[in-house]
């Protein structure tokens, strides 16, 4: 328990001295810009105080919760379909030989197309309002999520199964207790990837007929060169994403302790 929680803190120490190292060199090119060398334009790189205050600042007008909120919306409803849609369609391919060569050409056809290319298509189709937002977030996390959870499915080890089939299970019960347990690490590493995408993606499909949102706000402030505002939706984007990884990472942990223990 003792030895848990060493690990536990030096890896904490380790990511909190990255940030405040990341934070000091930032701070110090952006001072030592400003009033020393001056090899560029002061204001297209606020310090990191500039950008706090921007943030105090969106925070008593109510704007940067309005925008959190209507970004975390449509990542949060774009992501649970491509969830879905991306984990039944990988174990449903990844169980079902013909099924898999069907599927697996116009999978492996769109995926190397990058989803940037169909967005303004997702906006012919769908209208600018929310459903073609929503539309292109799950275009865009429903790749990683299949092909992780088909990966997962393909290459259970197939010792558990033959063990599992000697025993008399059924093939209900070959895919609840050793299929699905097995693949569980490449389903949430496939989640965790689409959970990045959705909001990589969501910057650009706020920019395109968007009244709030995160992207919203960085094309607004790019609009009024509000740099410090840009910065700040973009560090808001990477801390509700490095959250939510931890959180995901968490689950992982606890379903492979579960998986481990059975």
């Amino acid at each position: 328990m003792k030895g848990g929680w060493t690990e536990r803190a030096v890896a904490f120490g380790g990511r909190a001295g990255s940030i405040l190292l990341f934070l000091a060199i930032w701070w110090g090119v952006s001072l030592g810009n400003a009033h020393l060398w001056k090899a560029f334009n002061p204001m297209l790189l606020p310090s990191p105080l500039e950008v706090i205050q921007a943030g105090i600042d969106e925070i008593q007008s109510g704007a940067l919760q309005r925008n959190i909120l209507a970004s975390l919306a449509r990542v949060l409803q774009g992501f649970a379909l491509a969830g879905v849609l991306g984990v039944a369609v990988g174990v449903a391919v990844g169980s079902w030989r013909p099924l898999e060569r069907l599927v697996e050409p116009l999978i492996e056809l769109l995926r190397p197309i990058p989803p940037l290319a169909f967005l303004p298509m997702m906006v012919l189709w769908f209208g600018i309002g929310e459903i073609s937002k929503i539309a292109f977030i799950a275009y865009a996390a429903f790749f990683p999520i299949f092909t992780t959870t088909l990966e997962g499915i393909r290459y259970v080890d197939p010792v558990l199964v033959r063990a599992a089939a000697s025993l008399g299970a059924t093939r209900g019960e070959m895919f609840r207790y050793v299929i699905l347990p097995a693949a569980t690490p490449s389903i949430i590493t496939g989640l965790r990837l689409g959970f990045g995408l959705s909001f990589f993606v969501i910057v650009a499909a706020e920019f395109i007929a968007a009244d709030s949102g995160l992207g919203y706000m960085i094309n607004d402030a790019r609009t009024f060169f509000m740099v410090s505002h840009m910065f700040l939706g973009a560090l808001v984007i990477g801390i509700i994403g490095f959250v939510v990884n931890i959180g995901l990472r968490q689950v992982e942990r606890r379903l492979l302790r579960w998986r481990g223990a059975v």
